[in-house]
């Protein structure tokens, strides 16, 4: 369509899959200086239509491509992740780089450390070519923030990215880089992969220790990798994933990298829900996941659809953590920068303020069923499936706002289906592109037993490839 910004490809290296760049760099068949020149310019080229980025760290990252070739030229040891160019987000520190969290109140703020998350891909190789937009704390499905602006689907223009990752997604999804990271507390990796048609995953709450926020014991909070596929998100997880005492949450799991790309789902049995049994689901969405579920069947997949009986107060209820989230973490930014900030944020904030330590402690009678409602399900099923959000990407100039009403047939009119996920964090979950009726991307969304993150991985895998078109 007229709006829509194709991927960037041509055969180049960049285009194939992270460990596929990593391995021809190593062998010397490439240069990692070409691919991440390559990168840089294609980040520039999308930047002033679609606004994906906040800094794009040239010079470090050809300095760094050329230290990697160098370190091929000598057989020095190298990573897996070797040569290949990745993204980062503005809500995560990197050393040296303006790290604005999407807001004025931060001011010209430039970390002396980077997180953990991101110096575990640079040790296996990995290059960050530039930091990608968010809403300001990353608090909304839409990428629009007061310091950055607006920031555009590659595959419509009119359209949102999602957020609050968006950023990272379109780096993405227009081939600049072939994994980016994210973080997660309601969606926010999973949306934007949903609406820009590429691969996004909430690891299980621990797998990827977080060390960003004030707290270390947040308990709905998740970096993730946005990836062009299945196979590039395991190898994002295979570099990320592991225990830390920086982060007292982090699970003693080792990334088991083969059970992860094992793909096969003859046998695998899941648990279907369009709706999770209350959200009013856009026709496109609903047809793109059942012919999904029509290819993963023919792969030897048993899919059964099955009642839930939650209803709103599941996403109203996240919304009130959510609040507190936002007030308890960044709530200070009020005293100085008000009339700065975003007047949703500001809402925010003022809601979480006001909410009392009692009604806050009775969220998790509502997790503690839901999980029930799981475990339940688990004995017989090895994932449920559902939409990843029940509308495909809404216009640019739209709000959180726009989808918190309920319809006249007692629907929820909601933008995800992800945030139910975050109340039951140790539960991974995938968004995984689907074929589409129109124009723009379809997510299914692959919710997994408590820390079976790998399961979760080979499902997708296998699903992706029960999807991909036949030669």
């Amino acid at each position: 369509m007229q709006n829509r910004v194709p991927r960037q490809s041509g055969g180049h290296l960049l285009d194939l899959p992270a460990t596929a760049i990593a391995g021809a760099i190593r062998r010397g068949e490439a240069r990692a200086e070409d691919v991440v020149g390559e990168s840089l310019r294609r980040a520039r080229a999308i930047q002033d239509d679609l606004n994906a980025f906040t800094l794009i760290c040239e010079q470090r990252a050809l300095a760094a491509a050329r230290r990697a070739d160098e370190a091929v030229r000598a057989g020095l040891p190298t990573g897996a992740l070797h040569g290949v160019p990745f993204a980062a987000k503005d809500m995560t520190p990197t050393a040296g780089d303006l790290t604005t969290l999407g807001s004025w109140s931060t001011g010209e703020g430039v970390p002396e450390r980077t997180a953990l998350c991101i110096r575990r891909l640079e040790l296996e190789g990995a290059i960050l070519i530039g930091k990608t937009t968010t809403p300001e704390f990353a608090y909304s499905s839409f990428t629009n923030s007061p310091r950055w602006g607006m920031t555009r689907n590659p595959h419509d223009r009119t359209c949102t990215s999602g957020g609050s990752s968006g950023g990272s997604a379109v780096a993405v999804a227009t081939g600049v880089v072939p994994l980016a990271e994210g973080s997660d507390m309601g969606g926010s990796v999973r949306i934007p992969a949903a609406f820009c048609g590429v691969v996004g995953l909430k690891p299980s709450l621990g797998r990827i220790p977080m060390t960003i926020l004030p707290s270390v014991f947040d308990n709905i909070s998740h970096f993730g990798p946005l990836a062009r596929t299945v196979g590039d998100a395991i190898a994002f997880m295979a570099a990320t994933a592991g225990p830390s005492d920086e982060d007292i949450q982090s699970l003693p799991l080792v990334f088991d990298t083969q059970r992860a790309r094992s793909g096969n789902l003859a046998g695998r049995r899941f648990a279907l829900s369009i709706d999770l049994g209350f959200y009013a689901v856009e026709p496109a969405v609903e047809s793109g996941i059942r012919a999904a579920v029509r290819a993963m069947e023919e792969a030897g997949a048993r899919i059964d659809e099955v009642p839930l009986v939650w209803t709103r107060a599941v996403a109203d209820q996240w919304f009130d953590l959510w609040c507190v989230f936002m007030s308890a973490y960044f709530g200070k930014s009020l005293d100085d920068h008000r009339e700065r900030m975003d007047p949703a944020v500001v809402s925010m904030m003022e809601r979480g303020h006001a909410m009392d330590a009692t009604s806050y402690k009775r969220v998790e009678l509502l997790r503690t069923a839901m999980w029930q409602d799981m475990r339940k399900l688990f004995e017989t099923y090895d994932a449920l499936l559902c939409p990843t959000c029940a509308i495909t990407a809404p216009p640019v100039g739209a709000t959180d706002d726009d989808f918190v009403g309920t319809l006249p047939d007692g629907r929820y009119n909601g933008l995800d289906m992800t945030c139910p996920f975050n109340l039951v964090p140790q539960c991974p979950a995938l968004s995984l592109p689907v074929p589409s009726m129109g124009s723009l991307p379809v997510g299914l969304q692959i919710v997994g037993k408590r820390f079976a993150d790998e399961d979760v991985l080979a499902m997708a895998l296998g699903a992706e490839r029960a999807m991909a078109p036949q030669q």
